[in-house]
């Protein structure tokens, strides 16, 4: 507990002032426990008299420009309270300049359920596997629906061009986090600007790291009870998520980032590629997808771009789980690679 309120920067004891002053349901906090993933934004379990909650704060030392958006994830899991996505309930945001730990924070309820890190599902049954990809395809295609305007988030982000605007901005990233771009993440930026499809109008709500794991699951049904991790969400282009998220039927069911290929995904009752995104297009009353590759190539390389971020917080000694970070920064070649498979060879749907 000291240690977790040495990560935050602030005592057990002003934390529960602040709190209890601050949120009228909020009183006797007992116990401040950092959880040990996540690479991104510190985030601590919060268990207090009046029940458990969750504190996620901006991390300490210099960061990267625009990264680490905690306003942005209260925000938008605010304005999503009434729709169809499920998120959990938020109860305050502190500003940098009121906050006790002098950080940017926030704290919502804590939602009990599951967590699945291996997307192979192990551990489930073949119909509950199923489900669950049905749960994760049936909320992306709600969230992409979600009218912006009638939420509050018009103004979120800037329409049009988002894949142009965010090559520019991972680009720019990629660059400050290391010393001189790889030969494989310098082919892929030039790919992506030469290849670089017409912008066709579509504008929604995207999460930016719609991924199992940012997602509880209910205790004993395959459920989604809330989606986690809003920091990279914005106005932009509903198949970058879509992609992202299919980014896992080719990664390795091994190490830190686990995906599904070489698993007997039949077998296990887990949907094919080509079959997620004809149910998500079904559900969304869209005709097909143009231009997937550069889609996929995309994803692949924002997630680059981000996870030698990662380790480049884990060198300046500011990243949230150190060893972690190390370990997905190692991975940035392995994704520049699937990348230029993609781009040699087309992607099939």
């Amino acid at each position: 507990m000291k240690e977790a309120a040495k990560n935050l920067g602030i005592g057990l004891a002003a934390l529960d002032t602040y709190l209890s002053n601050v949120i009228d349901e909020f009183d006797g906090l007992t116990d401040v426990t950092k959880f040990g993933t996540g690479q991104s934004n510190p985030t601590f379990h919060l268990r207090a008299k009046s029940g458990d909650y969750v504190l996620r704060s901006k991390p300490p030392g210099r960061l990267l420009p625009s990264a680490h958006a905690v306003d942005r994830e209260f925000r938008v899991m605010r304005a999503l309270a009434s729709t169809n996505v499920p998120v959990p309930k938020m109860l305050h945001l502190a500003n940098a300049a009121a906050s006790p730990s002098g950080r940017d924070f926030f704290v919502m309820r804590y939602l009990p359920g599951r967590v699945f890190w291996d997307p192979a599902l192990p551990d489930c049954t073949t119909k509950e596997r199923a489900a669950i990809y049905d749960a994760m395809n049936q909320t992306l295609a709600a969230l992409h629906d979600v009218d912006v305007a009638s939420v509050g988030l018009a103004d979120y982000g800037k329409p049009g061009s988002y894949f142009a605007r965010q090559l520019d901005r991972w680009s720019s990233q990629y660059r400050t986090s290391v010393e001189a771009p790889s030969d494989a993440m310098a082919l892929i930026m030039d790919w992506l600007g030469a290849n670089m499809p017409a912008d066709d109008g579509q504008v929604s709500l995207v999460h930016g790291d719609w991924r199992l794991d940012n997602m509880i699951f209910a205790p004993d049904a395959p459920q989604i009870a809330g989606v986690l991790d809003w920091e990279l969400s914005t106005l932009g282009h509903p198949m970058a998520d879509l992609a992202y998220q299919c980014m896992q039927w080719r990664l390795p069911n091994q190490g830190d980032m686990r995906g599904l290929a070489g698993v007997d995904r039949a077998a296990l009752g887990l949907p094919s590629e080509a079959a997620y995104v004809a149910d998500y297009l079904r559900r969304r009353g869209l005709p097909g997808i143009d231009n997937w590759p550069f889609y996929l190539v995309f994803a692949f390389f924002r997630l680059a771009a981000i996870l030698a971020g990662v380790a480049a917080r884990a060198a300046a000694g500011n990243a949230s789980n150190p060893k972690m970070a190390r370990k997905y920064g190692a991975a940035v070649p392995a994704l520049a690679a699937m990348a230029t498979v993609v781009i040699h060879q087309g992607a099939e749907l």
